[in-house]
């Protein structure tokens, strides 16, 4: 508990940290309690086409007559998720390859640094749209395209970490004492290695959903849930016609993105040992 408080402590300093950690539980408790509480279902037509915002509807309608009420709120949860996942698989898989790369080094680190590199030299968002189109566009696939060109940014910093640490002389002692190589990365390397993973996995989720959005603005959204790129993908032929279609669900991405990037941002000065003291 103490050490969480000395950590409530350092975060609370940056306002606009707090204020990024205010924005997102708004929106994810409007993701959680949102369908229940505008019970509407995003796909169906209830009204007239192009019905602008603050009349029958509050934010209107689309090119199909779908409330865009209903399609922020249950466009969430989905948004989010994609997010969430994909840096959580992402994560995983880089600390993976980053660990052994840098614990190991030598013939291991070679190899895996250049499969490493060669995601790098690909363009992700190009990367991601070949594999959507290749696995066809849904929930996983999204997901899983999004996590496999943003691993390597993870294993390369772990890599890094793991190679400032595995000298040192608690892991020297730690291999004196007989103890085996996947207890010293886990649990003598690891945890002292966390803190930047840790921000960069936060700051992902934020990529991650800017990459989905770009994908469904292309079409390459899933069809069969609604989610904020989606709606935007839906209304990129009525831009000048309807500004809202496309204003709102953008502008819901960019709230998203922005309190994401400030909450990492306040992680990064509450976990860095160098910000400690200020």
């Amino acid at each position: 508990m103490k050490a969480f408080a000395d950590f409530w402590r350092r975060y609370r300093k940056n306002r606009a940290a707090v204020a990024g950690l205010v924005l997102i539980v708004l929106i994810t408790l409007m993701a959680l309690f949102g369908p229940g509480l505008y019970p509407v279902d995003p796909f169906d037509m209830v009204g007239r086409p192009y019905s602008p915002p603050f009349g029958e509807f509050p934010l209107g309608t689309d090119v199909s007559g779908r409330d865009i009420l209903a399609g922020i709120i249950r466009g969430a949860p989905v948004s989010l998720l994609i997010g969430v996942i994909a840096s959580l698989v992402a994560t995983v898989v880089g600390v993976l390859v980053g660990a052994i790369a840098g614990y190991y080094g030598g013939f291991i680190d070679d190899v895996l640094m250049r499969i490493t590199e060669f995601f790098l030299t690909i363009p992700s968002f190009i990367l991601a749209v070949v594999l959507v189109a290749i696995f066809a566009p849904s929930v996983v696939s999204i997901t899983a395209a999004i996590a496999t060109v943003s691993w390597p940014t993870v294993a390369r910093l772990v890599r890094g970490e793991f190679i400032a640490q595995r000298e040192r002389e608690y892991v020297q002692a730690s291999r004196a004492l007989g103890m085996p190589d996947w207890e010293i990365i886990a649990v003598q390397i690891l945890p002292n290695a966390v803190a930047p993973v840790i921000v960069v996995s936060t700051l992902m989720v934020a990529t991650a959903i800017l990459t989905e959005s770009g994908l469904s603005f292309l079409g390459l959204g899933d069809p069969n849930h609604m989610s904020w790129g989606y709606m935007i993908g839906v209304a990129r032929t009525a831009l000048r016609l309807a500004w809202w279609m496309t204003a709102i669900p953008g502008l819901m991405i960019v709230i998203a993105v922005i309190a994401i990037n400030l909450a990492g941002e306040g992680l990064n000065d509450a976990l860095n040992p160098k910000l400690r003291e200020r």
